[in-house]
């Protein structure tokens, strides 16, 4: 018999080792003919720890479940899936699971993490067979043909990158996941590495195959440890089952990857920031052109992409690009992997084709909020994403009808705040977050993003309104055109949309606030 209990981060965060040691010692003291196995989250937060009995008729759910609760469950007969309170039965009939489309993550939560054998049980591997039958220029067509995109920015086409590292002469060439996932409100990218790590490393190897790679790099944020362990774990078992090496499944072909640690800094998730940074240098933008693709890292072609593009490439190689395509709207095709976060009753991961609206998203799934006061503003897109008000919750998360409304879909992060947020002061976060995290290659973003704070805390204070909402349009404007990459370059989307879509933020008296560490004599609202 086996009980599941998740060992993800979030589910950590909430006492889930606790819980598992309990089941495990009840077993054992018992003597009962079970076994916990320790799985990725299925992402429905609110409910962790989940965990998880199976039985003839599925997996049953029981949720959020304490230590103290864990004992009731077994004298409840929990382990021949038995009613209790907590008990939410089938776990694939849960409403908020059985409405979602899981192609990215249709093994996370359901595998064991570590067992190679479960994740090839359960489809794994099966692309990369079928890739390794295939010329390295049809598999980037197939790529290219089912319309994945980015998931980590501004949705550029993984297939025109794939195709771009193939097409370039080269002794040496590179795949790198770009793991540094950094944007408020995302996770999706840690669930994949912490529960379905082998998914990524087929999908690592498929593109390092497609475009004549023999060496990949998974740069993971130094945040995020118990992804980084895991990772490494499953590099080693992937390399003793002969998927990685010098001939990857006995095709004769050369792919290995390794895994570093990052920096610990917001711009590590730039891809050229990144490269600096895998190559041991300080993490600064470089300029492009050249591209990565034709001089990446070592300033050699390099694949860059996200770890969810990455991640999806395995399906698209079993299932093929027309079954991909299939799902998603214009040029938005396949899945986006939403994650709810903020003041949101419901948060959690949800995987669902492109063309839900954030009306849908928040409220169908994510319950409204957590406060039950009225919903106000959510932000798409993480710290470097627009404002959106309850009159543009019916915008289909798309790229292109995002970029209609000056906002971005980003990573899928979505972040809600009910009607007790200033956005002011959400504005002002935006500009300071910039002049913290940025890198200092360039002047608009350096030393903009400071001004940007000065001038905003001018118009709280209502120091000539009307003159510095106009300076902070034009140093907006600076900042969008002339800064090096994306973190000056988006900084504006915040601080405009908040200006655009509540202006009273902008002209009522500020309340008291204290900067960190500040007294209120010292406060920089005086």
């Amino acid at each position: 018999m086996k009980i599941f209990v998740p060992g993800d981060a979030a589910a950590l965060a909430v006492g889930a080792d606790p819980v598992a040691q309990a089941i495990e010692s009840r077993i054992t003291s018992e003597r009962m003919d079970a076994q916990v196995i320790r799985n990725g989250s299925r992402g429905l937060f609110w409910l962790e720890p989940l965990v998880e009995v199976e039985t003839p008729e599925g997996r049953i759910a029981y949720g959020p479940v304490s230590v103290d609760a864990a004992a009731e469950l077994f004298d409840a007969g929990f382990l021949h899936g038995k009613p209790h309170f907590l008990c939410r039965g089938l776990t694939e009939d849960i409403p908020y699971l059985k409405k979602q489309e899981r192609l990215t993550f249709a093994r996370c939560g359901i595998i064991e993490p570590l067992s190679i054998a479960d994740y090839i049980a359960h489809d794994g591997y099966r692309g990369l067979e079928r890739a390794l039958d295939m010329e390295p220029a049809a598999i980037v067509e197939e790529v290219s043909a089912s319309g994945l995109r980015g998931r980590g920015g501004a949705g550029f086409p993984s297939g025109i990158k794939w195709r771009t590292v193939l097409n370039t002469p080269a002794d040496q060439k590179y795949v790198v996941c770009n793991a540094d996932e950094g944007d408020s409100g995302t996770y999706a990218d840690r669930m994949i590495m912490e529960g379905d790590p082998f998914v990524l490393i087929e999908g690592m190897t498929i593109a390092g195959i497609a475009v004549g790679a023999t060496r990949g790099y998974i740069y993971v944020r130094s945040e995020y440890p118990h992804a980084f362990r895991t990772l490494r774990r499953a590099i080693q078992i992937a390399q003793q089952n002969g998927y990685l090496g010098a001939s990857v499944a006995g095709s004769g072909k050369a792919f290995d990857i390794e895994v570093r640690l990052g920096a610990g800094a917001y711009i590590c998730g730039e891809e050229t920031s990144l490269l600096e940074s895998l190559e041991g240098k300080r993490p600064q933008i470089r300029p492009k052109p050249p591209l990565p693709a034709i001089r990446g890292l070592f300033a050699k072609p390099t694949v860059v992409n996200n770890v969810i593009s990455l991640a999806t490439a395995p399906i698209i190689l079993e299932k093929g690009a027309k079954f991909y395509q299939d799902f998603g709207m214009g040029k938005s095709r396949g899945t986006l992997t939403i994650q709810l976060a903020g003041n949101v009753k419901y948060g959690g991961l949800v995987e669902k084709a492109f063309g839900l609206t954030l009306r849908e998203a928040i409220y169908d799934y994510g319950g409204g909020t957590a406060s039950g006061r009225p919903l106000r503003a959510v932000q798409v897109g993480g710290p470097l994403g627009a404002y959106f008000p309850e009159a543009l919750l019916d915008t289909p998360l798309d790229y292109e009808a995002f970029a209609a409304q000056r906002g971005l879909v980003g990573h899928g992060g979505i972040v809600v705040f009910d009607d007790t947020v200033d956005l002011a002061r959400q504005a002002r976060f935006a500009m300071e977050f910039c002049a913290i995290e940025s890198c200092g290659k360039c002047t608009p973003c350096r030393i903009g993003s400071t001004r940007g704070v000065e001038v905003i805390d001018r118009i709280i204070a209502n120091e000539d309104r009307t003159k510095n909402l106009r300076l902070l349009d034009d140093l907006c404007e600076l900042m969008l055109d002339g800064s090096l990459c994306a973190l000056g370059g988006l900084t504006p989307y915040p601080v405009l949309s908040a200006i655009q879509h509540f202006p009273e933020d902008f002209t009522k008296p500020a309340p008291p606030f204290h900067a960190k560490g500040e007294s209120q004599e010292t406060s920089l609202w005086r």
